[in-house]
């Protein structure tokens, strides 16, 4: 049972068809863990939206009128807004898949999924997870997806020169040898793996290597 007296999950729906989003505020309307802040039919409103209500995710169509979803995500991706944004959409190919995560969403949902489906993915975006149907891509795909959603998430955390120095370690690259790599001294990589064990909180050399191994970064 969800906790009713925890802040809702607040929502935006941005989708052209107005049977979808009737739908949909009638699906969230009988769940008392959600809100629904703002529905809009246009690309146009479903920004304005966003920018008063600052909502806590943004239920997008991938297919509208003038500006599409991904021009959407663009959109809000140059903002200070940063909602969680999950796609919803009748289908999707490979190459629209990995545009829609580099642009950075949390999920991508078909239209006919049914609606407990739905509201988990909503939840664990929601909790920091990253959700996509695997109906929409295949298996390789959704593991090379979740690969690049992970990268994203780090990429926030780490610098450049830190996501190198953490490949290298988990290469089984010792500091002298990455510092010859680098062409800096041995104490500059220490100095910067100890910032590395701070920014992602592990202790030490086995744990990054697990953790870049399950992040996709090795």
């Amino acid at each position: 049972m969800p906790d009713l007296t925890a802040r809702r999950i607040r929502l935006v729906l941005v989708d052209d068809h107005p049977l979808i989003v009737r739908g949909l505020q009638t699906l969230f309307a009988a769940e008392p863990e959600f809100e629904v802040v703002a529905a809009c039919l246009t690309s146009a409103d479903g920004l304005a939206a966003v920018r008063a209500h600052r909502p806590d995710i943004v239920l997008l169509d991938i297919r509208m009128p003038h500006l599409d979803g991904f021009g959407v995500l663009r959109a809000l991706n140059g903002d200070a807004v940063s909602p969680r944004i999950v796609l919803l959409t009748a289908d999707i190919n490979e190459q629209a898949t990995l545009e829609a995560v580099r642009l950075g969403v949390h999920g991508i949902v078909l239209k006919d999924m049914p609606s407990p489906q739905l509201l988990e993915c909503l939840r664990r975006v929601h909790a920091g997870e990253h959700w996509v149907e695997q109906r929409s891509v295949g298996r390789a795909l959704a593991g090379f997806v979740q690969r690049e959603a992970s990268l994203r998430e780090v990429s926030r955390v780490l610098t450049a020169r830190e996501i190198e120095v953490v490949r290298m370690v988990a290469g089984g690259l010792r500091s002298a040898s990455i510092a010859s790599k680098l062409h800096v001294s041995e104490g500059t990589v220490k100095t910067h793996l100890h910032r590395i064990y701070e920014k992602l909180h592990v202790d030490g050399r086995v744990q990054l290597i697990l953790l870049a191994r399950e992040k996709g970064i090795a």
